[in-house]
């Protein structure tokens, strides 16, 4: 993985056109729009940066990019971060989302010493969920049609993993 480079904007428009990625995510934008989310995610990261951290997800062998991941914090004053990801259709149910949210998470919580990760993720969405539940996050609630997605109200769940969780021996 790596910070999300101006080269990186066929992908990142990729993944906003494509269909079955932002299914349980965001109702279709115009390429203005797309174009906007990329640019504020383009900055060199630091701690308190406004619109967190975004990576590129590649593969090892070839260098291919697969998707994207990170985390959007609010350091001050409670050391919170929600952490996302977007994967292309066909390299979905292959193991890049879990593998990435890993480091990220260990980067959040262990390097930058973020006190909680969350994840909020529209009820249905089962691949996320699990790829959630496998790298730690416990559900925390369900927020009732909490989400205007495609004309209908849609639930939410909320994820959480606390440092203590992650690092019981630093807690």
């Amino acid at each position: 993985m790596r910070q999300l480079h101006a080269q990186d904007w066929p992908l990142f428009l990729r993944l906003h056109r494509e269909p079955g990625v932002l299914d349980h995510v965001a109702d279709p934008m115009d390429e203005a729009q797309i174009r906007q989310r990329f640019d504020e995610r383009l900055p060199a990261w630091h701690i308190q940066a406004p619109y967190g951290l975004c990576l590129l997800i590649s593969e090892r062998e070839d260098g291919q990019p697969v998707g994207v991941t990170g985390f959007l914090g609010a350091w001050q004053p409670h050391r919170q971060a929600e952490v996302g990801y977007l994967l292309l259709p066909e390299q979905q149910g292959r193991g890049y989302a879990t593998e990435s949210l890993r480091e990220v998470v260990r980067f959040a919580l262990v390097d930058c010493g973020y006190h909680k990760l969350t994840a909020t993720v529209t009820a249905g969405n089962a691949g996320s969920r699990k790829v959630l539940e496998k790298v730690g996050f416990r559900l925390e609630g369900v927020l009732r049609e909490h989400f205007l997605l495609r004309g209908e109200w849609c639930d939410d769940w909320v994820f959480g993993l606390l440092h203590s969780e992650w690092c019981p021996a630093t807690g």
